[in-house]
Formats: C-alpha cells, sequence, structure tokens
C-alpha cells in the first residue's frame, strides 16, 4: 500500500513537472497578449531601470506603407532582424533638432563596439529626401554643413536607411514627435516600436538602456 501510494506521488510529481513549460508558454502568451493591447502595465507592476519612456503598447511598423527612395514598398520584416533607432523627419524640412538627433544616433551607434552591427539606425519622414531642406549653417559637430538634406545623409550618415510615410500614417505611428520633436525610437528587431527618447534623455542612459537590451536579447 505505501508502495502504491509513492507510485502515485511520483506520478503527480512527473505531471506537474510536464506541465510546468506549458504553463510558461500559456501565462507568457495571455500576458504578451494584454501588454500589446494595452491592458497590462507589466513594466508599471515589475517596475523598471529604463532611462527611454516605454510606448505602451508597442506599434507595429509594417502595419503602415513606407517606401524607399525608389517608390518601393519596404516591409521591416524583409530586412536582416536588428535593433534600431528611428529618428523621425515631419515636413520638408530638416531643422537644427532633426539634425541633433541624427547626429545624437550615429554617436551612440559607434559607441556600441561588439553590438555596433546588432544595431542599425532609420530615418522616416512624410516628405521624401530629395524636397527636404537642411536648415543648418553648421553641424552638431561644429563642421560647416553640407547644401542638401540628401547630400548630407550621403556624407554623414552611410548605412542609414532613409524611408517614406504617408502624412496620415505619421500622427499615429510617430506620436509622440509631434509632442516633442527631439524624440527618437528604439525598434525590436521584430518591428515593434518599444521605447521613446528625448532631449532630456542623456547620451549615457540611452547607450546604458540599449547595451541592456542587447544584453539580453538573443537577436
Amino acid at each position: 500500500m505505501e508502495k502504491m501510494n509513492q507510485i502515485n506521488k511520483n506520478r503527480m510529481v512527473l505531471l506537474l513537472i510536464a506541465g510546468i513549460p506549458v504553463t510558461v508558454i500559456l501565462v507568457a502568451s495571455w500576458m504578451w497578449y494584454f501588454v500589446v493591447n494595452g491592458d497590462l502595465d507589466l513594466v508599471g507592476l515589475l517596475g523598471t531601470a529604463n532611462r527611454g519612456a516605454l510606448v505602451q503598447p508597442p506599434r507595429q511598423l509594417d502595419e503602415h506603407e513606407l517606401r524607399d527612395a525608389n517608390g518601393l514598398s519596404v516591409k521591416y520584416a524583409d530586412l536582416e532582424p536588428r535593433w534600431t533607432m528611428l529618428v523621425p523627419g515631419k515636413g520638408a524640412l530638416c531643422n537644427e533638432i532633426c539634425e541633433h538627433s541624427l547626429y545624437l544616433t550615429r554617436q551612440i551607434h559607434v559607441a556600441m563596439g561588439e553590438g555596433f552591427n546588432r544595431l542599425q539606425r532609420m530615418y522616416i519622414s512624410d516628405s521624401s529626401v530629395e524636397n527636404t531642406e537642411l536648415q543648418v549653417q553648421e553641424l552638431s559637430d561644429h563642421r560647416p554643413a553640407p547644401s542638401g538634406f540628401a547630400q548630407y545623409l550621403a556624407s554623414e550618415h552611410p548605412g542609414l536607411k532613409a524611408l517614406k510615410i504617408d502624412s496620415g500614417d505619421y500622427g499615429p505611428l510617430l506620436a509622440e514627435h509631434g509632442e516633442d520633436p527631439s524624440t527618437w525610437y528604439l525598434v525590436d528587431p521584430q518591428g515593434w516600436i518599444m521605447m521613446s527618447y528625448n532631449g532630456e534623455v542623456s547620451y549615457k542612459d540611452a547607450i546604458s538602456d540599449i547595451k541592456f537590451l542587447l544584453k539580453n536579447s538573443s537577436e
């Protein structure tokens, strides 16, 4: 009888162990669903040390039409999966704030060291690069500015991907930038806009956030 009870106990333990992975997956899926839909403030419950502001719920880039310089549709999902520093540009001009955001994200990218190749930079505007005016005479590093915006991107920001979005989609996707033009974003490898940063967040704090994410991410 005692042996039978022990066997039953062992079976119960095995069933519990077998059920743990399934339970974890179900709970994780449930929590992610509610976080994405804005019904659960997971970070508020657990606490966070990040310096940027969480975008809640996260926004998916591929839910909006993005086009390259040739007018061809671009899907984030088709790009090499990397974390992305996204700089918005509203209207057919790039002023001091816009230029400084581009400069800042470039400096952050360079400072990432071994994490450099896991990051990329992107500029999204509702105006084409060719029709955008660079409204600065001097760059953030105190060098003379090129004569045009397209020339500026080519000479100062090689490797940056510039994309165009419809004006009607700009506000819903990049809402924080409308409130504070110094805002730029961090996008995860799946195309979700996760974090926003502005001029109040220091260069070192932004680097700290990104290094933490790269350290704890498989992509």
